[in-house]
């Protein structure tokens, strides 16, 4: 992708941009704002491709569904229903045109054949735009929906997604590119020796065939990966594309870039192959004084009771051990022993230690994004706070995470990115077609190929070597 110089003199553009969807918005009062409708739900599809057609006319990289294998018991907090965010991409497949299309699935609660067929499916259907966000999932509760007594430990969850990658990766590369050959005189439909059957056998998988699938578009999805635990971020400089991460200071955020980019490298990968967008919470108003009316508005509306709980829940301590207007208790367990969201249970406390907040201040603070940075301001104030930390080294990009939807994206996409753009920081068209040209990164060569170069494969090529599937 041309890199064009960004104005006066600093880091040169484009950086790149995901619009994070979740039913009302991430505040978790936003379905309480009398704007709010019914129909604003992750179940109204309707609803969902309107809100990629908005980030497409925006120009976004990609839109975003993160996704558990299971119901959360507080349902009366917020929307709480969801659909299987695969089959939400196919639909958004056939409502947009070039945005990228992301969706979380658990390598603890799948097998890789199913998943890497169905990931494969959605990129040859959508022309290329097809991206995985891999979650280790933890919980008992979701355990429990799969047969299990509790989670597997998170050390074993890693190992498993690893290997997990690996036999993904080797099922996409299936099919080589020209493997097709639809030669009617000689009565040959396709080469079986471009055909490789996985072969896999290891510690968590056994996996014998080739998939159904011909090699797609992007030849895989873009490996999308969110940890940042220890073994979070050892996955990610293995195997990931780009990584949606939470950050409270430019510090933090700039050490776990410099971190991850050199881990990448150590890898044996290039750093610049691999995207860091920290997730930000956006809060508009015409005015800064608009803005945080706003803000102050949807805090306002937090019911501290569901709030607390999870809370709680988050930190391994019983609700009644958080008073409301008492700062944290000294004695909260260290990270060693949390199974779950390692990375997010580290950020949350030392937010709480750093500010000094009470329970309900920080109940407040994690009420628009969960741990993601909040920022209530203008267009131009938000448009500086990017740049600032793109600058810095600290981001490569950025997760938006609108706090209210539809108006947030909207909002977001009509003042922000204009401001952008003028910059020279944010494309003005897109310059691909495929997720991966999207955030300049090449198709991937098949481990097959004899060159080992990245192969280029047309539409044409695809749309030949699918017709016959499932015949």
């Amino acid at each position: 992708m041309t890199r064009t110089a960004g104005r006066d003199g600093h880091r040169p553009g484009p950086f790149h941009l995901n619009a994070f969807l979740m039913s009302t918005g991430h505040h978790e009062a936003s379905w309480r704002l009398p704007e709010s409708s019914p129909d604003h739900t992750s179940t109204n599809i309707a609803y969902l491709q309107r809100l990629a057609r908005t980030a497409e006319e925006g120009l976004l990289d990609s839109v975003f569904f993160a996704d558990g294998p299971g119901l959360r018991s507080d349902v009366g907090r917020r929307p709480a229903g969801s659909l299987d965010p695969l089959i939400v991409l196919t639909a958004l497949a056939a409502a947009t045109e070039r945005i990228g299309l992301i969706a979380t699935a658990s390598t603890t609660y799948n097998s890789p054949y199913n998943l890497a067929r169905r990931f494969a499916s959605i990129d040859i259907v959508s022309g290329g735009r097809a991206g995985w966000n891999v979650v280790t999932t933890a919980g008992p509760d979701i355990a429990r929906n799969f047969g299990l007594d509790d989670q597997p430990a998170h050390a074993v969850r890693y190992e498993r997604a690893a290997e997990f990658l690996d036999v993904a990766s080797t099922l996409w590369d299936s099919w080589d590119d020209d493997a097709v050959l639809g030669d009617k005189e000689a009565g040959v439909w396709a080469d079986a020796a471009k055909i490789h059957p996985a072969g896999h056998v290891g510690e968590h998988f056994s996996v014998a065939g080739a998939l159904t699938t011909p090699r797609s578009p992007q030849a895989r999805p873009l490996i999308v990966q969110a940890g940042s635990s220890e073994d979070g971020k050892g996955l990610a400089a293995r195997y990931a594309e780009a990584v949606f991460t939470a950050h409270q200071t430019l510090d933090d955020a700039r050490a776990f870039y410099a971190d991850l980019k050199a881990r990448t490298v150590a890898a044996g990968r290039d750093a610049d192959g691999i995207k860091i967008l920290p997730g930000l919470v956006p809060v508009l108003g015409s005015t800064e004084a608009e803005a945080l009316a706003a803000e102050r508005e949807l805090d306002e509306l937090i019911v501290p009771e569901y709030a607390r709980r999870q809370l709680a829940a988050t930190l391994r301590v019983d609700p009644e051990d958080l008073p409301l207007d008492r700062q944290l208790p000294a004695d909260l367990p260290d990270e060693d022993e949390i199974e779950g969201a390692k990375s997010r249970y580290t950020l949350i406390v030392e937010l709480a230690r750093r500010e000094r907040l009470t329970v309900r201040a920080l109940i407040g603070r994690l009420g628009g994004g969960r741990g993601h940075r909040t920022l209530a301001g203008t267009p131009e104030q938000v448009a500086d706070a990017l740049q600032d930390w793109y600058d810095a080294e600290a981001a490569d990009g950025f997760n938006i995470m609108p706090a209210v939807l539809p108006r947030g994206l909207e909002e977001f996409t009509a003042h922000v990115v204009p401001i952008l753009q003028a910059r020279g920081l944010f494309r003005t068209a897109y310059e691909g077609t495929t997720l991966r040209e999207h955030y300049g990164l090449e198709r991937p060569a098949s481990r097959y190929s004899s060159s080992g170069a990245s192969s280029a494969v047309s539409v044409e090529a695809v749309e030949l070597a699918t017709a016959g599937v499932g015949a």
